[in-house]
């Protein structure tokens, strides 16, 4: 059994989108096959009211905190699903804004993105 060491509880450490997939994979893949990507789903639903909660009266910890919920169950969904999000994102962004190809966007602020 992996166990997190030390070191990595420490402080804050900066990990790739990459990275951050692959531990989430590890730690938890085999339980979210098992509960299928509509059940995860749910769960990533229940984040988002928990991040909107915070976001209203939470502290500063608190919206930390969900966030990071969020992006996990995000992530999770992703690997139930076969899809390398640091890939997906860089397709999408790396190369500038999807709508207006420019790398500080200029779309129309009424029309995505």
């Amino acid at each position: 059994m992996e166990t997190v060491s030390s070191t990595a509880r420490s402080g804050p450490q900066r990990l790739t989108l990459a990275e951050f997939q692959e531990i989430i994979r590890r730690m938890y893949l085999r339980k979210d096959v098992a509960r299928g990507v509509e059940g995860t789903f749910m769960w990533l639903a229940e984040e988002f009211g928990e991040l909107s909660a915070a976001l209203r009266k939470g502290t500063l910890e608190q919206k930390a905190e969900e966030f990071a919920d969020v992006l996990a169950w995000l992530v999770t969904i992703a690997n139930v699903v076969g899809v390398d999000l640091a890939e997906a994102v860089w397709k999408k962004y790396a190369q500038g804004c999807p709508g207006c190809g420019q790398m500080v966007c200029i779309c129309p602020d009424a029309g995505k993105p």
